[in-house]
């Protein structure tokens, strides 16, 4: 968790997630990183849940109860940061 600082480990329903809110000045930019974050997730074989708001993007990444490890949520949160970068 230290190298995503921005990122906050919430549970839900017994399973941990790691979720961000991006914020953005309008929908249309919103919706853009949405479809961006949803690229890098089918790239990635690895799909988080979206919530896009006027303004807001919430980004929920995951891993089922039955797998091993959450470190594939961690290097996805860590794509979906970079693409704010740049």
């Amino acid at each position: 968790m230290g190298e995503l600082p921005e990122w906050r480990l919430v549970t839900r329903d017994g399973i941990d997630r790691l979720e961000q809110v991006f914020t953005f000045p309008n929908f249309v930019e919103a919706l853009a990183f949405t479809n961006r974050v949803g690229e890098i997730a089918e790239a990635g074989g690895h799909h988080p849940v979206l919530l896009t708001e006027w303004g807001r993007a919430t980004v929920t990444w995951w891993t089922t109860p039955s797998a091993a490890s959450h470190r594939n949520d961690f290097i996805m949160a860590a794509r979906t940061d970079a693409l704010t970068q740049g």
